[in-house]
C-alpha cells in the first residue's frame, strides 16, 4: 500500500492501520503526545528524519481538530499525505502531524475553547490537561513552524499561535504558528517548507551538541552541594559532583564532599535519625562512595550503620530491608547499600542479604512481562518505578562479587529487566511515566536511570554493545534535550508514593524548573556516559 493511502486509512480508522515508509522524508513514525481526560490517547506521526536532531532541515509540525470539527483533522492529514508524496524540492522539509488533538469528540459535543500557555500543573488539571499535553510536547518537538489547521475564528488556535509566538514552550524558544482554514492547509504546508531555523530549534540544537561533561558541570553548578538531611536525592547528587571531579582530574569536589558530609562522620549530626526511611539508608551510598574514595573506615563505618538495618538486633538477617512500603523503589533503596558496605567491609552477609531483599521485592511487585508494578495496590508500571529497579541492579551487580551466586542472579535479573524496558522506549528516546502507556508523559528521572543501568552495562561487559548503544544514543539525546540552563529541567515526575489506578499515575505533577531529583540523575548518566566515552576513545 502506497503511503497516502495509508495515510488516508489512519484518517478512517487511527493507528491500527500500519504506516509503512513515506517516499522521499524517511520513515513515519507513530506514537503520541498524550490522553484525554476520557482516556483517549492523543496520537501523533513522526517524520523519522524529525529524530535526527543534525540533520539540517526545516522542521514543520501540522496540528488539526483543535476547532472540534473533522474537517479539519482530514484537511491536516491530508495536507501532510500530500507533501510526503510530492515533488523533492517539497520534501526538503521535515513533516510531523498531530492531526486530531481532541479524539473521541462525539457529534454536537461541546468543544471547551483552550487557553495558551496553559495556566497550572502538567498535565493534572482535568479543565485543561489536553492544553498541556499538545503545549509542551510542541516545545520538545522545538519545530521551526507550526501549522494549525482550524477555522480562523478558533479561539483554541489563536490562542496556540499567538503563544508559541510570545511565550517559549519548555522555556526552549519561540516558535512561528500559522493558522489556516482547512481549504487552504495544502499551500500553507508548502509554503513553509523554507525559511530560517526558530529559536526553539535553535535552542534545541544547542542542547544536544553538548558533551556529557558539558552537561554535568552545567548541572554541578546548581546541585549536589548540601545533604541536610541525609536521602538519596542530595547524596547521588553529590556523588555526581565527585565523579566529574574524578573526570576532570581535579579532587576539589571530593574535598567539598567530605565537608558537606562531615557534621555526620563526627557525629554532631544523625544519619539515620528515628525518622528516617528507605530514602534515608539509600542517602547513606555517599558515605561509601566517601570510603572508597578516601579509604577512611570512618564513612564505611556510617555506610554499614545504614546496611546493618538488614538484620535483628541477633546479627540474623531480616525477611527484607526495612521502609519498603511494598515499593519497587526499594529494589534501590535497599540492595544497593547492602552491595556497596559488603564490598567495603568484605562480609559475604551483606551480598546474601542484598539477594534477599531482591528476591522479596521482586515477588511484590515484579511482573510476568518483566517490568514492575510499583506496588501491589495497582498493576500500573510506574516510570520511576522501574528507573529504581534498573538503577538498584546496575549498582548492586557493580559491587557483587564475580562468580558468585549473588552476582549471577543480579546479572540476569538485571538483563532480563533491561530487556523487558528496551521494548518501551519512546521512539524519541525517552522512556514514559507509564512505561507501557505511550499516552502518558516523556519522563526525566526514569529515563535517566534506565539509561544509566545501561551505560553501566556497557562499561562493564554486561550488555552488547551492537544491541544497545543505538538505545542509548536516543536516550541520551531526550535527555540532553530536557536539561536546560541553569539546571532547569522538562518533565520530572515529583515525588509519588503508592497509587491505587493508571490515572493517578497519569495525573502526577510533571516539574518543568529546577528539582534536585532530576538534577541528581542528570548528573549520573552524565557522568557515567562520560566514562564510558573515555574508556572507548582509550581502546581506539
Amino acid at each position: 500500500m502506497k503511503s497516502s493511502a495509508r495515510l488516508s486509512a489512519f484518517v478512517v480508522l487511527g493507528f491500527a492501520a500500519c504506516i509503512a515508509s513515506a517516499a522521499k522524508s524517511g520513515t513515519l513514525v507513530r506514537s503520541a503526545i498524550g490522553v484525554t481526560r476520557s482516556g483517549v490517547t492523543i496520537h501523533c506521526m513522526l517524520d523519522g528524519d524529525d529524530l535526527k536532531p543534525a540533520l539540517k532541515k526545516p522542521r514543520i509540525l501540522v496540528v488539526g481538530g483543535l476547532d472540534g470539527r473533522k474537517e479539519s483533522v482530514n484537511a491536516a492529514t491530508r495536507a501532510v499525505e500530500t507533501l510526503h508524496n510530492g515533488s523533492k524540492q517539497e520534501a526538503a522539509a521535515l513533516i510531523s502531524l498531530v492531526p486530531d488533538i481532541r479524539p473521541g469528540l462525539q457529534a454536537g459535543e461541546e468543544v471547551p475553547p483552550m487557553s495558551f500557555p496553559p495556566a497550572g500543573n502538567a498535565y493534572n488539571q482535568p479543565e485543561n490537561d489536553v492544553a498541556h499535553y499538545l503545549w509542551r510536547w510542541i516545545g520538545m518537538q522545538a519545530p521551526d513552524r507550526v501549522i494549525l489547521v482550524a477555522s480562523a475564528d478558533d479561539v483554541s488556535a489563536t490562542s496556540l499561535s499567538r503563544a508559541l509566538g510570545e511565550t517559549p514552550s519548555c522555556e526552549m524558544g519561540v516558535i512561528p504558528c500559522t493558522v489556516v482554514e482547512p481549504a487552504h492547509a495544502n499551500d500553507a504546508l508548502k509554503a513553509a517548507a523554507s525559511g530560517k531555523p526558530s529559536a526553539a530549534r535553535q535552542e534545541l540544537q544547542r542542547r544536544v551538541n553538548r558533551s556529557a561533561v558539558e552537561v554535568a558541570e552545567e548541572l554541578a553548578k546548581v546541585y549536589g552541594h548540601k545533604l541536610d538531611p541525609v536521602v538519596y536525592i542530595p547524596a547521588l547528587a553529590i556523588v555526581g559532583r565527585m565523579r566529574l571531579g574524578e573526570l576532570k582530574g581535579d579532587d576539589s569536589a571530593l574535598r567539598d564532599a567530605e565537608r558537606i558530609c562531615s557534621a555526620y562522620r563526627s557525629g554532631e549530626k544523625e544519619s539515620m535519625p528515628a525518622s528516617g526511611n528507605g530514602s534515608t539508608i539509600s542517602g547513606h551510598l555517599v558515605f561509601s562512595e566517601l570510603a572508597r574514595r578516601t579509604g577512611d573506615s570512618a564513612w564505611t563505618a556510617l555506610a554499614r550503620k545504614a546496611a546493618d538495618y538488614g538484620f535483628d538486633n541477633q546479627g540474623h538477617p531480616r525477611e527484607s530491608m526495612p521502609f519498603h512500603s511494598e515499593m519497587s523503589d526499594s529494589v534501590f533503596m535497599g540492595c544497593a547499600i547492602l552491595a556497596e558496605t559488603g564490598a567495603l567491609t568484605g562480609d559475604r552477609k551483606y551480598f546474601e542479604q542484598c539477594l534477599r531483599h531482591l528476591r522479596f521485592m521482586e515477588k511484590l511487585c515484579l511482573r510476568a512481562d518483566g517490568i514492575y508494578r510499583h506496588s501491589p495496590l495497582d498493576e500500573s508500571a510506574w516510570g520511576r518505578g522501574n528507573g529504581f529497579p534498573a538503577l538498584g541492579l546496575s549498582l548492586s551487580l557493580s559491587h557483587l562479587p564475580r562468580g558468585s551466586a549473588e552476582h549471577d542472579a543480579f546479572l540476569k535479573a538485571y538483563r532480563n529487566h533491561l530487556l523487558a524496558l528496551k521494548k518501551h522506549q519512546d521512539p524519541t528516546g525517552a522512556w514514559h511515566q507509564v512505561i507501557d502507556h505511550e499516552e502518558s508523559y516523556r519522563e526525566f528521572t526514569s529515563t535517566c536511570m534506565i539509561t544509566f543501568a545501561i551505560v553501566r552495562g556497557l562499561r562493564r561487559g554486561w550488555l552488547e554493545p551492537e544491541s544497545w548503544q543505538t538505545v542509548v544514543d536516543k536516550a541520551w539525546t531526550a535527555i540532553k534535550s530536557r536539561i536546560g540552563p541553569d539546571g532547569r529541567l522538562v518533565d520530572v515526575c515529583t515525588g509519588t508514593g503508592k497509587m491505587n489506578s493508571l490515572r493517578d499515575y497519569l495525573d502526577r505533577t510533571a516539574i518543568l524548573g529546577r528539582d534536585d531529583r532530576g538534577g541528581a540523575m542528570g548528573l549520573m548518566v552524565a557522568t557515567e556516559i562520560a566514562f564510558w566515552e573515555k574508556e572507548r576513545a582509550g581502546r581506539e
